[in-house]
């Protein structure tokens, strides 16, 4: 495969930096209209649509479809264009932590990655109420506004902060919750993040210490796939096979913390599943 850098879009920007702009541009557009009213659907139990992800989302791919003709974009609130199997595709949420974003909580973020054949290529998480971008590129490390992250240093579940959030597979849901009570006190504290993409984001830069998700989309959690690995952290579904965006669950964290979680929530419903 070339590199990503000789991929030029038809401004002459590079992937990386077409994804940058994207991601800059989607995060004003959620500011300016952040305290603004907003139009809200319900799609399903907990789960809304504004008329800003609409906004967002047909701004960006615009943009992107635009610079690179020829690739797929796979986004959460228009059909796919996938032109074939292994061609380069742009997965997009335009507005991840919809539910936040239009109660008036400011935790919310644009989530933007590149793939091919079933490979994370780029992951963008980009949180414009704070201005952080979280970045990582296969094989060139992960970033937080061009300084390098990590995942965290701890070693055991009672020492770290457990990230989480709750999908809309109830039942699913239900036996995590139960899983949790089973741990509790067994660790520091716990988060319901919002943003499952800002949530692997912020395992991969060790601001929490774990984070798991399950019955989420591709555009979920695309790039914070990447953005963990390439931070040095482990990746896996519940059953502890490598993780990928095509999945929908994801455990998150470096390799101690995993180990130790898998060994303490061994043949509980929640893994089961």
């Amino acid at each position: 495969m070339r590199p990503l850098s000789l991929l030029k879009a038809r401004s002459g920007r590079t992937a990386l930096e077409l994804a940058t702009a994207a991601v800059k541009e989607a995060g004003q557009l959620l500011l300016d209209n952040f305290y603004a009213e907003k139009e809200v659907h319900i799609k399903g139990r907990g789960n809304v649509v504004t008329n800003v992800d609409h906004l967002v989302e047909n701004h960006v791919i615009d943009l992107l479809r635009r610079e690179y003709p020829t690739w797929g974009v796979l986004s959460e609130e228009q059909p796919a264009i996938i032109p074939g199997a292994d061609t380069f595709t742009w997965v997009l949420d335009p507005l991840d932590g919809t539910r936040n974003y239009a109660s008036g909580i400011p935790f919310f973020s644009v989530a933007l990655a590149l793939v091919q054949s079933g490979q994370e290529l780029l992951g963008l998480t980009y949180d414009p109420m704070r201005d952080e971008l979280f970045c990582a590129e296969r094989g060139n490390g992960a970033f937080m506004n061009h300084r390098p992250i990590k995942v965290s240093n701890k070693r055991t579940v009672p020492d770290c902060i457990l990230g989480l959030d709750m999908g809309y597979q109830n039942e699913v849901a239900g036996l995590a919750l139960k899983m949790l009570g089973i741990l509790w006190p067994g660790m520091q504290s716990i988060r319901i993040m919002g943003s499952a993409a800002l949530g692997l984001s912020y395992a991969a830069a060790g601001r929490i210490d774990l984070y798991f998700h399950q019955g989420m989309s591709p555009w979920d959690i695309a790039g914070g796939i990447l953005q963990v690995r390439e931070a040095g952290g482990i990746v896996t579904d519940r059953h502890g096979a490598a993780g990928t965006y095509l999945k929908g669950e994801v455990i998150a964290s470096n390799r101690e913390v995993h180990a130790d979680f898998m060994a303490r929530t061994q043949g509980m419903e929640w893994r089961l599943g």
